[in-house]
């Protein structure tokens, strides 16, 4: 099983993509899901994702993209976050089938 690159982007690059990446850590360990996430900030969605399979942000996200992408600020708020988790990890899975 190949490795799932993921990027994590919120408004600064810090805050919100820290927590996120962390808990996005855990729930995809848990899910035996590998994968290698780098966090930058929501600016750069758009010309750093030909590198990454999936793309995960903690605001919204308007512009087309060519990746899939995961609204992950219920993993923050506590808002709908089993719901948030679920996608995480069906998108997650996609993405790896994909590429195997």
């Amino acid at each position: 099983m190949s490795e799932l690159k993921i990027l994590i982007a919120c408004g600064s690059g810090i805050a919100t993509s820290t927590v996120a990446q962390e808990k996005v850590k855990d729930i995809l360990a848990n899910a035996g899901i590998p994968a290698k996430i780098t966090k930058r900030t929501i600016g750069q969605v758009e010309s750093l994702q030909d590198g990454v399979d999936v793309i995960m942000v903690t605001t919204r996200y308007q512009k087309p993209l060519r990746k899939p992408i995961v609204s992950v600020f219920g993993l923050i708020s506590g808002i709908d976050q089993e719901a948030v988790e679920k996608e995480v990890v069906d998108v997650s899975r996609a993405a790896l089938a994909a590429k195997d």
